[in-house]
């Protein structure tokens, strides 16, 4: 068992709105009192409709994001087409489960936008919950006030952009493992973007 002192903290939002997902996640990443990165990588595009935000140790999220990208990538080769989001979602609940006896210590916000945009949470266990928006890591509990207080289903992008810069922000203030900027990642049926803020 990890020693709480050096459990990783972090701020991941996922939000739908009127027509698509936004993905977000602060920069930082410190164990315990210690700030090992202000650069830290945790938004990730898992295939063109399909994303995902992750909270805990940085390790088993980039190696649990290189597998399911493998496993996705593969499936699509097979059934040529592209795989939808709950599927992925489902896939990787499987990946995490299958590995419950030494589990990854990471929570994931999956989203993506197939009929309509997605939002999927994900416990280190495997656990699948669909919802509208969600916050995972040390700073949930700030962020997710923040936005239940702003969120509407019918928000345009850049108002879902800034209630998820907010949010974050807002999480950053009082938690201290978040913080140095943060990366966005939308997707629309158009297509999906990525960008880095600072603050």
């Amino acid at each position: 068992m990890i020693p709480s002192q050096f459990i990783p903290g972090a701020t991941a939002v996922g939000m739908t709105f009127k027509d698509g997902i936004i993905l977000g996640a602060e920069k930082r990443i410190s164990y315990g009192t210690y700030v090992v990165s202000r650069a830290g990588k945790k938004v990730f595009k898992i295939s063109d409709m399909v994303g995902a935000a992750c909270a805990g140790m940085v390790v088993d999220m980039q190696v649990l994001i290189r597998e399911i990208s493998a496993l996705v990538k593969i499936r699509e080769l097979e059934l040529r087409r592209s795989i939808p989001s709950n599927s992925v979602a489902k896939l990787m609940s499987a990946l995490l489960f299958s590995r419950r006896y030494f589990p990854l210590i990471t929570q994931v916000i999956v989203g993506g936008v197939d009929e309509k945009p997605s939002i999927f949470v994900l416990d280190p266990l495997g656990s699948v919950i669909p919802d509208e928006y969600s916050c995972v890591g040390s700073g949930a509990e700030i962020a997710i006030g923040v936005i239940e207080a702003n969120y509407s289903r019918d928000m345009s992008e850049e108002s879902a952009k800034e209630l998820v810069v907010k949010s974050i922000k807002s999480a950053i203030q009082r938690d201290s493992a978040s913080g140095d900027g943060a990366d966005l990642l939308v997707i629309t049926k158009a297509g999906s973007k990525e960008e880095s803020i600072k603050f």
